[in-house]
């Protein structure tokens, strides 16, 4: 054997076997071999430190114990906020579990900040025996593309597809969710209750607004939804004050403290003249304080049980479980705080 790395023939010549029984033996069919030949296998590998090459392994239908996570932005922020950080965690624990391995990719090319899941990019995926998705800014054709690729994959947050091509997911119910928050406000005495939020194609956005609309209809009462994409938070006060709006919820928590601060600049305050609950965590800043300093009513999404049942799905996937639910919704937690009060009297 040369001083190169030691390769699976080395491994056969030494145990005295063929490189077919090497690999039953590295894929865990040892049992079909004999319990003296395995050992002489483990021996053989044990004294030439032979690495079995994953790619390999993975073409011939083999396992590996590594997962994969690609994310579509830089997983380590640079700023104060750290979305990735509480999925990994939930992602890490679960692999812990499982006894495998993660694998975090890093090399695709990115295109207008946004990482692209083609070509050699996707190609690498195949070292793994299955990959998680997560982020913001997919290509939803490029997901088509993975699918018809056959590697198991599942992605952090509910997604649809075009053709209606089946994408395994694991996501926050924001509908129920929002419907919960939106009863904080009812059942306080709100009748005239906004909802901020972009209007774009996002499921998450488009789930908390059908949330929000089906809260509204089942009181009876008129929904009034609009996006603040070019308004200012005065200029949101403006509609807000036009509507005579009482209560709001917001699709996203950065707006909060603008908000708050305008309504104070017209002699406001929040939560006794004007109602505030966000859909989702409010911005952290650097010290790990809240940036506005208050419990904001809302919800709380589960983002470590997201991630952790993200990677049960994925491995019941890649051990080909005829039964598994493809597509699991996890309940938000309600945090009433204390942003959300009686409205003031007419």
């Amino acid at each position: 054997m040369g001083a190169g790395r030691a390769t699976q023939a080395d491994v056969a010549r030494l145990a005295g076997v063929s490189q077919a029984t090497v690999s039953l033996v590295l894929k865990g069919d040892g049992n079909r071999v004999g319990d003296d030949t395995r050992r002489r296998v483990l021996d053989a590998i044990s004294k030439t430190n032979y690495s079995a090459n994953p790619v390999a392994q993975r073409l011939a239908g083999g396992r590996n114990q590594i997962v994969g996570v690609f994310t579509y932005e830089p997983v380590f922020p640079r700023g104060g906020g750290d979305f990735y950080h509480p999925f990994l965690i939930g992602i890490e624990g679960e692999a812990e579990q499982w006894g495998c391995d993660l694998l975090l990719f890093t090399s695709a090319q990115v295109e207008h900040g946004r990482r692209r899941l083609s070509g050699k990019a996707r190609a690498h995926l195949g070292i793994t025996d299955g990959c998680l998705l997560l982020g913001h800014s997919e290509d939803k054709q490029e997901l088509v593309h993975l699918l018809d690729d056959g590697l198991p994959f599942v992605f952090v947050g509910r997604r649809e597809l075009p053709g209606g091509a089946d994408l395994p997911y694991v996501g926050a119910d924001y509908v129920r969710a929002t419907h919960d928050v939106v009863r904080l406000f009812l059942d306080r005495g709100h009748e005239r209750i906004g909802f901020v939020g972009e209007l774009s194609d996002r499921e998450s956005i488009l789930d908390r607004l059908t949330g929000y609309r089906a809260a509204m209809r089942d009181a009876g009462l008129r929904p009034t939804s609009f996006d603040p994409a070019d308004l200012t938070p005065d200029e949101i006060l403006d509609v807000v004050l036009d509507n005579r709006l009482t209560g709001l919820v917001l699709a996203e928590a950065h707006r909060a403290d603008g908000i708050r601060a305008a309504a104070g600049r017209r002699g406001l305050t929040v939560p006794a003249d004007l109602s505030i609950a966000i859909l989702g965590q409010p911005e952290v800043a650097v010290d790990g304080a809240a940036n506005s300093g208050l419990d904001w009513s809302g919800f709380r999404i589960p983002r470590e049980e997201l991630g952790a049942r993200a990677l049960r799905l994925l491995i019941e996937l890649i051990e080909g479980r005829g039964d598994t639910d493809r597509h699991r919704l996890l309940p938000c937690l309600i945090a009433p705080g204390q942003t959300v009060s009686a409205p003031p009297p007419n």
